[in-house]
């Protein structure tokens, strides 16, 4: 896998460091502050949740899991503990290397503004100035309603989970209340969305949380 991802990624112009178990990788990531991390959760020597655990808490550059685990359970338990994307074994070297440039395009995004402005399509939203517009037009928000859209189009195309936005969103002791997000979800597709029933850009993913359509 290693010998084959490398091959792929140095094809395609990318300089690839390449670690053999999570040792390795966490010191080389502190050394080479990579672009992207490529992580495999079945590592020799650590289970790479605690690895990403710990990435996580310093390490500001996109991590993609490549992993055979395919359950949803597991996608989840990645994507709370700040995966960025999920990659399932087995799958094509284009995939792949879509998922790479998805995730340096939205850490080049993120670099690029300081999220005062935040523009997803017809939505643009002002935080400076706590304002929020379809189309141009005003739209009433109240703050909680404001954050979850801000949690939202900050990591447009990405699927944040329940507990992701729950966490940010209302804290810990809100961690379990799903149905916090339902309710809030509908308040923001019935403002925003042109045909709240078939949302267009706050979507659902059933089981795992919601993510904001890329523009």
């Amino acid at each position: 896998m290693r010998r084959m991802l490398r091959a792929t990624l140095a094809s395609h112009g990318y300089d690839a460091v390449e670690a053999r178990n999570a040792a390795e990788g966490l010191a080389l990531t502190r050394a080479q502050r990579p672009e992207v991390v490529l992580l495999d959760l079945g590592l020799p020597d650590r289970d790479g949740l605690e690895l990403m655990r710990e990435l996580r808490s310093w390490a500001t550059a996109p991590i993609i899991v490549i992993s055979a685990r395919g359950r949803e359970q597991d996608k989840v338990a990645a994507l709370d503990e700040g995966a960025d994307d999920y990659l399932t074994k087995p799958f094509g070297t284009a995939e792949l290397l879509a998922r790479v440039r998805v995730a340096l395009r939205h850490a080049a995004e993120r670099d690029a503004t300081s999220d005062s402005l935040i523009e997803v399509g017809p939505i643009t939203i002002d935080r400076a100035r706590h304002e929020v517009r379809r189309s141009g037009a005003l739209v009433h928000l109240t703050p909680i309603e404001h954050r979850l859209l801000v949690a939202l189009a900050r990591s447009a195309g990405r699927v944040l989970t329940h507990r992701q936005l729950l966490l940010e969103v209302w804290g810990p002791d809100a961690a379990t209340q799903t149905h916090y997000l339902r309710v809030y979800m509908t308040h923001l597709r019935r403002k925003l969305e042109t045909d709240p029933a078939r949302p267009q850009w706050l979507l659902n993913e059933p089981g795992v949380g919601y993510r904001m359509r890329e523009a």
